[in-house]
């Protein structure tokens, strides 16, 4: 049994109340069971109870057993001075405070009906044999039940990923363009060099990028030499053109790349090549001075589409690397690519902007992500495996990823909205 069965006993009041008594025969009158605390210190603040006609107030401490108290080391933390009701599974050791007194300890595992344990072990027993622990009853979770949780744990990934923005907010003072030239160049890496993107966004001072942005080649020559793969030496005409201009640029911005990570090609498609990739990225910026205020006013796939629609500069057209050319074709970043940026960089960029500058509107957020297909992974195809048309948009798709990975991964079905219903017995 895990202590969060109990927090979900005490919160959803799932014992019997008529024979709630302490440990030490006192009545118990439970007439508030407090506000949940998820973060260090007692498990419920500010509670009220009445013991034996006494009103109490303060906080409720839950253990599976009672000697636990003393093995997390309580009695000597000030945290818990104020700890009204010991709540336990199973009463083995008396409990006291700093000053000696008891504290009252209420017993549970009499007063839960069989029916809720039954419930409980057939969620969370034998997890490991199973792809999630609810898996058999999946399917049975009704369109308003799905989409409701859906959209929290939708919201809990883009918190998550507003704790990232915000630190390399505070890292520019407050530079919300830098903060978005960043965050595209580790997304442009994809997860092959996502690192080696980002060393090459932060090696790079922001009003340089602003001060070559009409100049396509400028900018190529700056991002290439910076990634450090200007430093060979190769005979063709290009390559020798951006170097020799990345070489007095190095000179008029003191330059310096000592601290980036080589990109690496291994295991990539051409189109994914750092030479692509950062070719496309200088193009963009060079092409669209104004990206940050284009993006905050795009509301629509389509206008994404258009704004990133940019391609390599000509030179690539012919080539991947600067030793080998092919037929001439045009690299432009294609509606996948773009999705993925939406999903990962626009949408948790712009939750961030409106949410800091006073104008959030999650249904915006959400009008765009529900535009863009499901992401293709095996977690996405697992669910709609278990239950037809899970996942219809990447607004699921990005949810059900975060339900797998800090949920269901982790066997959290009590703090799970989904895994609340089956135990309740509302499915």
């Amino acid at each position: 049994m895990q202590e969060d069965f109990l927090h979900y006993l005490w919160k959803f009041k799932k014992f019997d109340f008529s024979k709630a008594i302490t440990t030490s025969n006192s009545n118990i009158t439970i007439l508030d069971i407090g506000t949940h605390n998820h973060l260090s210190g007692p498990d419920f603040f500010n509670a009220k109870i009445e013991i034996d006609h006494q009103l109490w107030a303060g906080n409720v401490e839950i253990h599976l057993k009672s000697s636990d108290w003393y093995l997390h080391r309580h009695e000597t933390d000030p945290n818990y001075d104020n700890v009204i009701l010991h709540v336990v599974w199973e009463d083995d050791s008396e409990v006291f405070r700093k000053d000696n007194s008891a504290i009252p300890t209420l017993e549970l595992k009499e007063l839960v009906h069989p029916d809720s344990l039954d419930k409980y072990r057939s969620l969370l027993l034998n997890g490991s044999k199973k792809w999630i622990n609810c898996e058999k009853d999946f399917h049975l979770f009704d369109d308003f039940s799905m989409n409701n949780w859906l959209e929290r744990v939708y919201f809990e990934r883009l918190e998550k990923k507003s704790i990232k923005i915000m630190e390399m907010l505070k890292s520019t003072e407050n530079n919300w363009e830098e903060v978005l030239f960043k965050l595209l160049f580790r997304n442009f890496g994809l997860k092959v060099n996502t690192d080696a993107f980002e060393s090459i966004a932060n090696s790079i001072d922001f009003k340089v990028i602003q001060k070559l942005g009409d100049s396509s080649f400028k900018m190529e020559a700056l991002i290439f030499g910076q990634a450090g793969l200007l430093n060979e030496n190769i005979d063709q005409s290009y390559f020798a053109s951006l170097k020799s201009e990345y070489q007095f640029l190095q000179q008029k911005f003191n330059l310096d790349n000592s601290s980036v990570l080589l990109p690496q090609y291994f295991r990539l498609r051409p189109d994914n090549f750092p030479t692509i990739r950062l070719s496309q990225l200088a193009e963009l910026y060079s092409n669209i001075p104004h990206l940050f205020s284009e993006i905050i006013k795009s509301n629509s796939k389509e206008e994404f589409y258009r704004l990133f629609s940019s391609s390599t500069t000509e030179f690539w057209e012919t080539h991947y690397t600067f030793k080998k050319e092919h037929k001439c074709r045009k690299k432009k970043l294609t509606q996948s690519f773009i999705d993925l940026l939406i999903i990962n960089t626009i949408v948790p960029f712009k939750y961030c902007y409106l949410k800091e500058t006073g104008d959030m509107e999650t249904s915006e957020t959400l009008n765009i992500v529900e535009q863009i297909k499901p992401e293709k992974n095996s977690m996405v195809e697992n669910f709609n495996t278990l239950r037809s048309k899970t996942a219809t948009n990447s607004y699921h798709s990005q949810a059900l990823v975060e339900l797998k990975t800090e949920y269901c991964d982790k066997n959290a079905c009590l703090q799970c909205g989904l895994g609340v219903k089956l135990i309740h017995g509302l499915v």
